[in-house]
């Protein structure tokens, strides 16, 4: 399979809770999960159960970045992934900030503005988080 989202991350469902109309799907890659925000039927219609492998697919641009590896308390966004900084390229306007996940060969992209890159004084090999929304979090299977 071919798609645009930057972000493809391999790992293995390890829960499923089902609301009225959604339910978050959790997926575990190494010691991080990732939860997604998707309806009941597509948890069918894909046959997300425990154990069966899926993607975590999420656009670089629905990915924000905060400095440092401690958990944000006062947020809402349900996934906060700490990671490395792997690399920063600096386009134009906006550039791409890949985080190692240090979970098999997962990384993350974010697509920020230079602005907020320099504001935030990243670099590679300094910790940050990735900061997503459950609902900016699209499933996918094999």
């Amino acid at each position: 399979m071919k798609i645009s989202a930057r972000n493809f991350i391999k790992g293995t469902v390890a829960s499923v809770t089902k609301g009225a109309v959604n339910g978050i799907v959790a997926i575990k890659c190494g010691d991080k999960t990732i939860k997604a925000d998707i309806t009941n039927e597509a948890i069918d219609s894909l046959g997300l159960e425990e154990g069966k492998e899926a993607y975590a697919v999420i656009k670089a641009s629905n990915v924000m970045i905060a400095t440092g590896g401690e958990a944000i308390t006062n947020i809402s966004a349900r996934n906060q992934l700490q990671g490395t900084i792997a690399a920063i390229a600096e386009g134009a306007v906006n550039g791409h900030v890949t985080l190692d996940l240090g979970c098999a060969e997962a990384s993350i992209k974010a697509s920020i503005t230079n602005e907020a890159i320099n504001d935030l004084g990243l670099k590679v090999g300094d910790t940050a988080t990735a900061i997503i929304k459950s609902t900016d979090v699209m499933v996918a299977i094999d």
